[in-house]
């Protein structure tokens, strides 16, 4: 019993939240479901690719004080399945290789120097910055060991995503998957979806009224 008293107390507690919103805003929201989602559609038919939303990143056990969440991230070679965080020994030792944050007014500085250092630190291959009042993105790419800053974000491709950077503008972050089709929030996405169900039901009545037309002058539409 003593034993096992001695095994509790130094259990090792890895919370998988903070208390604090998702978001500081609605606006950096947005961003972050816009780009999580289409990140989810474009690796739809992979099983081995994982992205998460503002999750609990463990990089060393033992160690529950080393985390980050990013607001968004995604993992390469890692099952899509539900966790709790994301304790990286239990995941073959494999770090989130892309990265993106959302500003948001509350970010500092110092805030900013301390995510780039761990991104640095422990293995981000690839870590981008959006920022919805200036519609400007920043961005890095592991050059050795170092993070290094992208010249120029407009026309980059990622080289692990194989999404483009455009131009954005508010909350529509300007990106492009590699078909060449813009990252879009779900709103946008049931507005053509339901354009395009609109386009085919008039399709299909304009064929109906023709078909009735000819039988009305005896001409069969379903004889060949």
């Amino acid at each position: 019993m003593a034993m096992q008293t001695a095994a509790a107390q130094t259990e090792i507690i890895y919370p998988e939240t903070d208390g604090e919103p998702i978001a500081q805003n609605t606006q950096q929201a947005e961003v972050m479901m816009t780009l999580k989602e289409n990140l989810d559609a474009l690796f739809a038919d992979r099983d081995d690719v994982f992205v998460a939303i503002d999750h609990f990143w463990y990089p060393v056990k033992g160690h529950p004080e080393i985390r980050q969440a990013p607001d968004v991230m995604v993992v390469l070679g890692r099952p899509k399945r539900h966790r709790g965080s994301y304790k990286q020994w239990e995941e073959g030792n494999i770090p989130p290789q892309v990265v993106f944050e959302v500003v948001s007014p509350g970010n500092t500085r110092e805030e900013w120097d301390a995510k780039l250092a761990f991104y640095e630190q422990y293995g981000v291959l690839e870590y981008y910055i959006y920022d919805p009042d200036t519609s400007e993105w920043r961005g890095y790419v592991r050059e050795g060991g170092k993070l290094a800053a992208i010249a120029e974000m407009a026309g980059w491709v990622s080289p692990l995503l194989g999404i483009r950077f455009g131009v954005g503008s508010g909350v529509d972050p300007g990106v492009y998957a590699p078909s060449g089709e813009r990252f879009v929030g779900y709103v946008a996405l049931r507005r053509a979806l339901e354009a395009a169900v609109a386009r085919e039901l008039e399709v299909r009545r304009r064929a109906e009224q023709l078909a009735q037309k000819l039988r009305e002058l005896g001409v069969d539409p379903d004889q060949e």
